[in-house]
Parts: C-alpha cells; structure tokens; sequence
C-alpha cells in the first residue's frame, strides 16, 4: 500500500489536461506507441469533436522509482462548469491532485472552484504551469497569481508543456513524494466506493470503485449497501488501456468489479460495496447528491418509441450520474421524460449522445429551472414547479420564489463595462469586485438561475472576446414575480412552448417567439393566429395568412356581384376550413425557442 499513489488533474477546460495525461501514459509505457492518439484518455467521438472531456476516467500506471515500483491510479477531469459533478466524484477517490494552469491565460474561475473541491476533500495539491514553450506565456505573472491563490513556494511550482514533454519527469517524481500514499485500513471490513460506471452490451455493467479498506478476491459476494443487492464478483481487475483481470484488489487500488448486472437501476455511482461475508456496517462519506439545475422535457419523435426511449435513458445515467429524468406527459408530444441537467452544456451532450449511440431522434422543449409556488391555502408548504404546467392557477396563487446563483467571473479591466451591463439585463446583484492582479479582475454577482440557463454563458463570451472565465454555486430561492406564458395557435393552447418567465420580460419574449414562429409553422389554406398569452391577457400576436386559390381567374369583365359571390363563398370555406383544421408545428419550432436571440 505504500507505494500507491491515487492522484487527478483539475484545471479549467482547456488548459491541457488531456494532453498532460497522454504524456503521463506515453511516459509510464502505459501505451505503446503504435497505439497512441491525441486525447486518448477521451473516447467519446464528441469528447475529440469539441476538444473537452465529458467523462471521468481512471487508468492505472506502473512506474519505477529509486528501485521501488510504484503504482499509479490517475483519474483525469473534466474542466467545464456544467461537468464539476464528475470532478466531486473523482476527487472522493483520490490524495492529490495536480493543479494545471494555462500559461498564456493564467488563473480562471473553474481552476479555483476546483482547487476548493479538492482543498474540501484534504488533497495534496501540486501547481503545475502549462504550455511554457508558446509565445504568450506569461511566467512570473502566473507564478504570482498561483502562489498568491493556493499559499505555496514559487519553487514548489512545477514549469512544464504537456504538448513536448517538458517537465513531466519532474511531475512523477513530484506525484511519487508529494502526494501521500493511502491510509486506509487493510484489517477492517471491505468498503469500497463506486465513482464511476459503464453499460457494455455483452458483460453489463462495468462498475469502477476505490478500496478504503479490506480487500476483494475473484468469486467473491458482494453487498451493495445502498440497494442492499447482492452479487458475486464475477470478474474483478484494474484498467490499463483495457481492462486487466486480477485474482485479489486490495485497500488503495482503484479497480473495476463485473456482476453480470444488467437492470441500470441496481447500480448507483456513489454507492459503497461491502463483502456479505464480513460486512462493513457504514457507508464511505463525502459523496454528495447530484443537484440538477436546469429542466427540459425529451420526447420521442414517434410515440410507439417511448419505451425504447427508456431503456437508452437508464444505460445513458449509467454512464453519466449527473443526469436524473422521470416519465412526463404533454398534449403537444405526448409520452416522454422530464429531464434534470447541470446546464445547457450537458443538455446538448445529453442530445448529442442519444442521437448518436442510441440512434433516437429527440425533441427538447424549453429549459428551465425550479421554482416554489406558495398557495393561499398552504403559506408554508411550496409545491416545486419544474415545468410550466405544474403551475398552480393565479387564482390560488400567493407568491414564487426562483433559485438564484452566486457567480464568479474573472476577466481583463476593459470589459468590465460588457459584463456589468450584461449582468444587470439579467436582473443580477453585483455583490464584490476585486482585482486579483494588475490586469486580472474578479466580479462577484447574484443573479436569477433562470436568467443564466439561455445563453448567458455565450453572451458572455463574445462580449469579453473570450477573455472571461464563469463559474456559478446555487445560492437560495428569492421571492419574484414569475408568470406562466402561454402560446396559443388559433386559440389552442401549445404546452410544450409554454414558458415561466419574469413579468418584465414577458412581452419582449413573446413578440420574440411569435415572430420566429411566423417563420417556421407552414401556411396552411386558412388563416392561422400565433397568440403570447399571459392568463387571459394577449401580449403579442403574428398572423399567417392564408394560401388562396385566384377563384376570380375566370370571370373576364361582367358584373362585380360575380366575382364578389366567388370571394364570399371561398371566404366561408376557408372560415369553416379554419374551425376544423389542425396547426401542426414542426421540430424545428421547438428548437427555435432556445436560440431566439441569434
């Protein structure tokens, strides 16, 4: 057990994590090198796409060091905001972490909300800066910037690129007497966390786990405490590239266990395995619930494929704890689920995934947020809204309270300006601001969680160039005054565009929505009305008119009255046509909502 290092990397996306692990590996022999790619670690096709890590993943190293062998678990990170749920897990697991911060950008605000989770979970921190070897790299400013944050010496910071090789001697020697081996207890009864698993067609569930104490052997039984199943160990090992099977794992390893479970429902990541023959009566601490932050529904395209929708949901949340859903029905689209995401971010993975490993088609309704509506019967009790049409009547309505966040953006001096203007449009509280160095300033902000679920974070962006970094904690729930806008086609109500929204912003969203659905419901041969409605009261209207035959076409000269008859009676057709006639509205209506401002 002394010579087990558990370790990850933590930094803000982009900053070269990947990288750094593929040099970790190339390094240890790990990977051959017929078989090393850029980015190895991601095996997701949408994780290279983008450039970002999306998943967890552990893989263990062997390294000899001063005439010992040394084995080494490394679980690399993601770095989005939207993913830190899988940097919580992968830290619970772990006794140090390296620090990775970009040269040329210095500092952001995902690298401190990370180095917090693992300053939170006691780990040993080792700063590393990265990518030395390119021209915009700031050194001295950076060495300041880090020492300043997390209290070291300036030589206790490793200068490394992960992209050439530069340094990563120095890191492993530094992983090996830096960052402390295990101490759990080998004699107590078997307690081991799971921090990941995976559904693989042929074997079912892959679960991943770290042994705090005890040790598990090949055929052994095992309990999970959570759900309180049991199992025989089928296959245990370790993962190197692939999965390596071994006879016996003991306290400190990280490795997999394979049961033989196919039902998604009976593994849950963050779920302790104890042995039945000599079981641990606790749970391990530290492991934190998923708290969703944005809603959306996912129906299926078709209704018949509502329960194959199912099953690629449950193996998705196998793969992804982060994602939690419950059946929904609508008028609109009939049977689907609703869906909790830790923001928009993973919502588009989320879709992105379901289209390409399970082939389903999808249709995403408006997301939003959760709320608490008070009645006037129940003052104390609050109903949670996570969907327009859990609002309770305005009649019985006494008042709503909307989560609100604690925001912490870092970004040059001159677009301070842009931020503040964009905050305040958000109806946000600039709470502190706080110039980190000379060109580096921090703004605090409270702002609606509702206001930054559409595309506060793009916005963001393009008005500092890029230049700003985000981060956001929930904070609490605030009285506000929330209403439910409805949009009507020819009278009928449309539930899946239905929309909880701020009084203030009401009749600027739905002129917005109207005209963009003006664009994109087909003309059909009646005149067709689009209505934002709040209660009873029209905010915003658009008309497509009608298609019209020319019924006039014949009649060369003669009396008007002819053609005026011809007019009248095409006039009561269409009028009939309209009573009876249905407005469907196609897909793309339903993603046009969430992309209203572009």
């Amino acid at each position: 057990m002394q010579n087990i290092r558990n370790f990850c990397i933590i930094a803000h996306i982009d900053h070269g994590k990947s990288t750094l692990a593929d040099r970790l590996l190339e390094f240890t022999h790990t990977i051959s090198e017929r078989d090393m790619q850029a980015q190895v670690l991601d095996d997701m096709d949408l994780e290279r796409e983008k450039g970002i890590t999306i998943k967890s993943h552990a893989i263990q190293m062997d390294y000899p060091y001063k005439g010992k062998e040394y084995t080494l678990n490394l679980i690399d990170t993601p770095g989005h905001v939207d993913f830190s749920y899988e940097v919580s897990r992968a830290l619970a697991a772990c006794e140090g972490a390296l620090l990775l911060v970009d040269a040329t950008q210095g500092i952001q605000a995902q690298t401190i909300s990370n180095l917090y989770l693992a300053l939170d979970n006691d780990l040993q921190i080792i700063p590393i800066i990265n990518k030395i070897d390119m021209d915009g790299a700031m050194i001295p400013e950076v060495t300041d910037q880090i020492v300043e944050l997390v209290g070291c010496k300036p030589e206790d910071i490793i200068l490394a690129s992960a992209k050439t090789g530069i340094g990563v001697q120095e890191i492993m020697t530094a992983i090996i007497e830096r960052i402390p081996a295990p101490k759990d207890d080998p004699d107590s009864p078997l307690q081991a966390l799971i921090f990941d698993s995976v559904f693989n067609s042929f074997r079912g569930i892959i679960a991943y786990f770290r042994i705090f104490s005890g040790s598990m052997k090949k055929g052994d039984k095992v309990k999970f405490i959570y759900t309180g199943n049991e199992y025989f160990a089928d296959e245990i090992g370790v993962r190197k590239i692939a999965l390596l099977p071994k006879q016996e794992l003991k306290t400190g390893d990280v490795g997999y266990i394979i049961t033989g479970i196919k039902n998604a429902k009976e593994v849950k990541v963050g779920d302790t395995l104890t042995l039945v023959s000599n079981p641990s009566t606790e749970a391990v601490h530290g492991f934190e619930e998923v708290k969703p932050m944005v809603f959306a529904g996912i129906f299926p395209v078709e209704t018949d494929d509502f329960e194959e929708l199912r099953d690629c949901m449950d193996k998705l949340q196998l793969n992804d704890a982060s994602l939690t859903f419950e059946p929904e029905t609508s008028q609109a689209l009939g049977f689907g689920f609703r869906c909790g995401f830790l923001g928009m971010l993973h919502m588009e993975i989320i879709q992105e995934r379901l289209e390409r490993e399970f082939n389903q088609t999808v249709i995403t309704t408006v997301p939003n947020v959760s709320f608490k509506a008070y009645t006037t019967r129940d003052k104390d009790i609050p109903i949670i809204v996570n969907n327009p049409s859990e609002m309770p009547d305005p009649s019985r309505l006494d008042r709503i309270e909307e989560p609100f966040i604690r925001a912490q953006i870092i970004t040059l001096p001159e677009y301070i300006g842009n931020i503040m203007s964009l905050c305040l449009n958000k109806r946000g509280l600039l709470i502190n601001q706080h110039y980190l160095t000379s060109t580096r300033v921090e703004l605090i902000f409270e702002l609606p969680l509702a206001e930054i679920v559409f595309d506060f974070y793009d916005k963001l962006k393009s008005c500092t160039r890029g230049y700003a970094s985000f981060d956001y904690h929930p904070l609490d729930y605030r009285l506000s005054d929330i209403i439910k806008m409805d949009i009507l086609l020819n009278g009928d109500q449309v539930d899946a565009l239905s929309a909880l929204i701020h009084r203030s912003r009401a009749q600027d969203f739905g002129r917005k929505l109207c005209s963009k659905l003006k664009e994109l419901v087909p003309r059909q041969q009646f005149l067709i009305a689009i209505q934002a409605a709040v209660g009873a009261k029209i905010v915003a209207r658009e008309n497509i008119s009608a298609m019209r035959k020319d019924v006039t076409a014949k009649c060369y000269g003669g009396d008007i009255s002819r053609k005026r008859k011809l007019l009248e009676k095409q006039k009561a057709g269409k009028k009939r046509m309209r009573q009876i006639g249905n407005v469907e509205v196609p897909q793309e209506a339903f993603l046009a909502v969430l992309k209203l401002n572009d």
